[in-house]
C-alpha cells in the first residue's frame, strides 16, 4: 500500500493536493503525519523525503516527492487522475502546472491556515493580479468543459491543485466573479475536504513561523481550532 507523508493539515497546502485526490478517487493509502517542527524541518523530513519536504509518497519503499510528481506517478497507475479527453487533459495539466509554479503573492499574502478567519490587510497589486488570474482561469475551465469541476464532470488532479485555494478563500474571505464565485464552496463541500478540515481544526499543534505568517496577513477574527 502507498504511504503518504504529510505535515499539519491546518497549514500544509502542498500535502493537501495528493491527499484529497487519493481520498476522492478512492486510491488506498496509509497517512503518516509528521507535524512541522519549530524552525527547519530539513533534518526531520529527510528521514523519509529526499528533498526534506512534504508531501512524499512511498510505494514499496520507493519515494516519490513533490506534489506534481506524485500526481503524475499516480496517473500512470490509476484511472481518473487526469481527464480522459485529450483537450481537457491538456488544459488541466497546464492549469495545474501554473498553480504549481505561480501565484506567489497568494501564497505569501494569504498563507494556508484552515482553522482561522482573517480580515486581511489591504491587498497588494500582486495579490489582486493573482486573484484576477485565478478567477479568469477557473471561469475558462468551467465554461470550456461545462463543469461542475474545472475540466468537466469529474474531480481530477487539476481540482486537487486548487483545493488549497478553497481553504484560503474561506479563511480570508476571497471573492471571485462569474461561475468561479461558487467553485471554492464546491470544493469545500467534498467529503474528503470536509474530513481534512475536521482533522485540521482538531490538531493541537501550533508552529510559530506559520502563526506569524497569518498574523502578518491580517487580523484574526475567529479561531475554530482546538486548544493548543
Amino acid at each position: 500500500m502507498y504511504v503518504l507523508h504529510i505535515a499539519n493539515k491546518n497549514y500544509s497546502s502542498w500535502s493537501l493536493r495528493p491527499w484529497v485526490l487519493m481520498r476522492t478517487l478512492d486510491i488506498p493509502f496509509e497517512e503518516r503525519l509528521t507535524p512541522f517542527p519549530t524552525g527547519s524541518s530539513w533534518d526531520l523530513y529527510r528521514s523519509f523525503s529526499p528533498n526534506g519536504r512534504v508531501p512524499c509518497l512511498s510505494d514499496d519503499d520507493r519515494p516519490v516527492w513533490d506534489s506534481l510528481a506524485i500526481i503524475e506517478y499516480l496517473a500512470e497507475r490509476h484511472h481518473g487522475v487526469w481527464p480522459v479527453e485529450a483537450r481537457a487533459r491538456a488544459w488541466a495539466r497546464s492549469a495545474a502546472a501554473e498553480m504549481h509554479s505561480s501565484f506567489t503573492a497568494l501564497r505569501n499574502d494569504c498563507p494556508m491556515n484552515c482553522g482561522v478567519r482573517v480580515e486581511p490587510f489591504p491587498m497588494s497589486a500582486a495579490l489582486e493580479q493573482d486573484l484576477f488570474r485565478l478567477g479568469d482561469l477557473w471561469n475558462d475551465g468551467l465554461a470550456r468543459f461545462a463543469g461542475p469541476f474545472l475540466a468537466g464532470a469529474h474531480f481530477t488532479a487539476v481540482d486537487a491543485f486548487f483545493a488549497p485555494v478553497a481553504f484560503r478563500a474561506q479563511s480570508y474571505g476571497l471573492a471571485f466573479e462569474g461561475a468561479a464565485a461558487d467553485y471554492p464552496a464546491r470544493l469545500l463541500a467534498l467529503p474528503a475536504m470536509r474530513q481534512w478540515y475536521a482533522d485540521a481544526i482538531a490538531e493541537p499543534w501550533r508552529e510559530p513561523g506559520h502563526e506569524a505568517e497569518v498574523t502578518a496577513a491580517g487580523t484574526i477574527t475567529e479561531d475554530f481550532r482546538a486548544t493548543a
